[in-house]
């Protein structure tokens, strides 16, 4: 592999590096409860996904 190939793939990687890194920002400031799950094939991120969880403060009224 040359030296310039090797330039061209790291600011390649370097890149969706980035945009990997604000995809999982956006996500993360959009979920207040949840998780956010990346999953990876072949050492490449192919997907971000979210699940959030929305939680209910039920109050009972109290029988006399």
């Amino acid at each position: 592999m040359s030296t310039e190939q090797h330039k061209t793939e790291s600011a390649a990687d370097s890149a969706v590096l980035a945009v990997v890194a604000s995809a999982i920002t956006a996500v993360q400031q959009d979920t207040g409860y949840g998780s956010i799950e990346i999953t990876i094939h072949d050492g490449r991120v192919t997907q971000i996904e979210r699940r959030e969880k929305v939680r209910f403060d039920h109050q009972t009224k109290s029988k006399k």
